[in-house]
């Protein structure tokens, strides 16, 4: 009985999600398909703010997300004398408190960024179930780090200006 109860347990504590422990870079780094947005992050001084800053949103591109760039677009913007132009388009993916993917409704609304000038909101919208950012579908959402929140996202967003 005491054998069953504890593989009972233990298969229970397995299904559950694990909590993480991590802030927002940790997270991102141990999943392994955010190495070009921790790299950018880190390029435009903003690994060490993305670690630290309580309670934010990141809508996390993928790797994958960033490799659909025009080609050389990325290597241009690591660049430094481009680190003002990456940190506000990082900046622009960054939204202050924790926004759940619960907070989407099928009407529109406009929620700001962290982005100080031109273009600061992104419209975050639910169609058809599936959460969208401006022009970028959440793929997984929700993913929780001890400074806030992740929402993983198929396309690098552009703040128009």
């Amino acid at each position: 009985m005491k054998k069953f109860l504890a593989t009972g347990i233990i298969a229970l504590a397995m299904s559950l999600p694990a909590t993480a422990a991590g802030n927002i870079v940790q997270t991102a780094a141990s999943t392994g398909q955010f190495n070009t947005l921790l790299a950018a992050a880190k390029a435009a001084g903003l690994a060490g703010a993305l670690g630290h800053t309580k309670n934010i949103t990141v809508f996390a591109p993928t790797d994958a997300a960033f490799a659909k760039l025009p080609k050389g677009t990325v290597k241009s913007l690591l660049k430094p004398e481009n680190k003002h132009k990456l940190a506000a388009i990082l900046k622009y993916h960054v939204v202050p408190g924790k926004l759940p993917s619960s907070a989407a409704k099928i009407k529109s609304v406009k929620v700001k960024t962290l982005k100080s000038k031109g273009d600061t909101t992104v419209k975050v919208r639910k169609r058809f179930g599936k959460v969208l950012v401006d022009n970028a579908r959440v793929i997984k959402a929700d993913i929780k780090a001890s400074n806030g929140i992740i929402h993983v996202i198929d396309n690098v967003l552009l703040p128009s200006s």
